[in-house]
């Protein structure tokens, strides 16, 4: 990280005061910390609308496998896309349900695509695309 610079920001007392209540629940020792962490986070929402960058993130599937092909598909269209998979675990919940976390790498288009096919497949009971960034960007 490079040199710190201050700088001022002005808002309602209202609204200081919700987010003051928020970073003491959260845990923030200070005000620059939450107002660091929030920037570098709208950052990576940037990085996730802008064409062709390179992004991290996961994608968590529950389903079960007893669903007719269900797990033979899944496991298809990730030998699809073995350049952007970098690792996936899979953990039984119960009997019936399944959870996979697949950790994907590449440009954010394709990324999407993956975690579209997969989350969509028949029979996945419930996806999530959770975001981040390969950190490259963020100073």
């Amino acid at each position: 990280m490079g040199d710190m610079v201050r700088f001022g920001v002005s808002m309602s007392a209202e609204l200081l005061e919700s987010l003051d209540a928020l970073l003491a629940k959260i845990g923030y020792s200070s005000r620059s910390e939450a107002i660091r962490d929030m920037v570098r986070s709208r950052l990576v929402e940037e990085e996730w609308r802008e064409t062709g960058q390179e992004v991290v993130g996961t994608v968590t599937l529950v389903y079960s496998h007893e669903v007719r092909e269900l797990t033979e598909m899944l496991t298809s269209l990730q030998h699809h896309y073995t350049a952007e998979i970098v690792s996936t675990t899979h953990i039984h919940l119960d009997e019936h349900n399944c959870l996979e976390v697949l950790i994907v790498r590449g440009k954010n288009q394709r990324i999407r695509e993956i975690a579209e096919k997969l989350i969509s497949t028949r029979g996945v009971k419930h996806g999530k695309l959770t975001t981040t960034t390969t950190g490259k960007e963020l100073g």
